[in-house]
Parts: structure tokens; sequence; C-alpha cells
């Protein structure tokens, strides 16, 4: 099977389509980080969804501008452009959504995208594929079955000195100093979704 990994530079997904004997192929605007560039398509994922034959398509548009928690710098006066930025990335997804691919997965935290199109088909967690941490992400899903979890386990926790519970994996990234190496880091698939995805799709 074909399968395309849209908006994926750590190949995390790609590799475990691959372990199951597809042709899977990441793609992103940027470099890959996941050691396989022979599998890497360093281009717009809009224009290869839309040229190349694909059976699958799992696509993780960026979420910078979509999500609950940026809605708050919406109004706020030293970003003028938010409103128009995400309005463009609500147009990305949709785009990537409406691909001429018959078996189509879009992944986003939670966010403008449920009341502007549509609530996603499910909301999955790391933590029920085995990875101990709390990341609430939603799957808009075509002519694809829900993923069923696979290993549940309990997310870990990290106590501050105040007191004040945080989610062990949301604390640990919080501590990269640098923005744009944090949210690589954190749009980063868990391997246990990623195996289910290829397990149960591929």
């Amino acid at each position: 099977m074909r399968v395309l990994v849209a908006c994926e530079e750590s190949q995390v997904v790609a590799k475990a389509f691959r372990q199951r004997g597809h042709a899977a192929f990441s793609c992103d605007v940027l470099p890959c980080s996941g050691g396989h560039p022979e599998w890497h398509i360093q281009r717009d994922a809009i224009e290869v969804a839309y040229r190349d034959p694909w059976d699958l398509m799992i696509a993780h548009p960026p979420c910078t501008y979509l999500t609950n928690t940026a809605a708050r710098w919406l109004y706020d006066d030293r970003y003028p452009d938010r409103l128009q930025k995400r309005e463009e990335a609500l147009e990305f997804f949709l785009k990537l959504y409406n691909a001429p691919i018959d078996k189509v997965c879009v992944e986003n935290p939670v966010g403008y995208v449920s009341t502007a199109f549509r609530k996603p088909d499910q909301y999955v967690q790391p933590w029920f594929f085995g990875d101990p941490v709390s990341k609430k992400t939603g799957l808009w899903l075509k002519n694809l079955p829900k993923l069923e979890p696979t290993n549940v386990v309990t997310p870990l926790k990290h106590v501050s000195s105040t007191g004040k519970v945080w989610d062990k994996w949301f604390f640990e990234t919080s501590l990269i100093s640098d923005l744009k190496e944090r949210a690589k880091v954190r749009s980063k698939t868990f391997e246990g979704i990623a195996k289910a995805m290829a397990e149960q799709w591929g």
C-alpha cells in the first residue's frame, strides 16, 4: 500500500508503516530528522497529496493557529494577523482532508477545527497505546475505522515545588527554551499511536 504521511519530518509514522511492508513516505517542507531521506519528500504536502496516487494519507497539519490554547492571542493588538493565519491554517487542514485519496486521517489538538468544520471522529491519548503521556488529539477520518486502544497505561505526573501537578512530558518539554524546537518536539507522533495506525489501518 502506498502511504503518504503529510507534514511529518520525524518519520515516526512512516517508519511504523515501513516496518509492516508498506511503501510509506513522509512529506514536509523541512528535511527529515528520522534518518531515512530516501523515504522523505521535501515538498508542499498539498501538492504531493493531489498530484501522486496514494492509498492512504495520515496528515499532521500545523496546529499553531488552530488550538484552543492559541485563541487567547486572537484579539491581541500585538498580533494583528492572527485571525487571518487561523483561517489559512483551517484552509490547509481542509485541503488535506479533501485530498483525492480513498483513506484519510487528519490529526489536530482540540481547537478551532471542531467548530469551523466538524468534530473529530474520535479523540486519542498516547496513554491509550503504551506511552504514559496526556496529549488529547482529534482524528478526522475518511473511510477508516476508529483506532482501538492497544495498551492502556497511567500517565506520569510531575509535582512542582509549589504543589502544582503537571503532565511529566509536558513539564519536561516546557524546559526547552527554543520555542521552535519545543514545538517540533511536541508535534512528534508517539510511537505507540504510530504502531497502532500501521497495525490497524495497514
